[in-house]
């Protein structure tokens, strides 16, 4: 039982962050679909703030590769392997979707011709941070 619980934290802390990077960089993305009919100089605003919700998924990348080591060296137990990897997924999953629903509203903004891509690059930095204290937290485990 303590094996299959450590292997579904690690499965889930992959999944789950891989997911939300998919609905928030697609979410951008669909708004940066539009803006270019709008205003398609500004695409590489557009790409930069589309790709931002991307990085969630390197962040349970990194966490996965960090509990697998700990999980097969015998220094984090299934149990434990597992709630990290349930913590990490899900503030992983919920910080990209937001972020995503932040960057499509910037790219939005930029479309219109406002001078918003600087604001909104620190407004989706907010929700990423939760995303970095739960892999901060997964290293710290053990």
């Amino acid at each position: 039982m303590e094996q299959i619980l450590g292997y579904l934290g690690l499965g889930l802390v992959l999944a789950l962050a891989g997911i939300g990077s998919s609905i928030g960089t697609t979410t951008a993305g669909n708004a940066a679909e539009g803006a270019l009919k709008r205003k398609p100089e500004a695409s590489g605003s557009y790409m930069v703030l589309s790709a931002l919700p991307a990085t969630q998924g390197i962040y349970g990348f990194v966490a996965f590769f960090i509990l697998l080591g700990k999980f097969t060296a015998g220094t984090v137990s299934g149990a434990l392997c597992f709630g990290i990897g349930v913590s990490v997924g899900v503030a992983c999953l919920l910080s990209a979707i937001r972020q995503g629903q932040v960057c499509a509203n910037g790219i939005v903004g930029v479309s219109q011709g406002h001078n918003v891509f600087t604001n909104t690059l620190i407004y989706a930095a907010l929700p990423e941070f939760y995303a970095i204290l739960g892999l901060v937290g997964a290293i710290m485990a053990h």
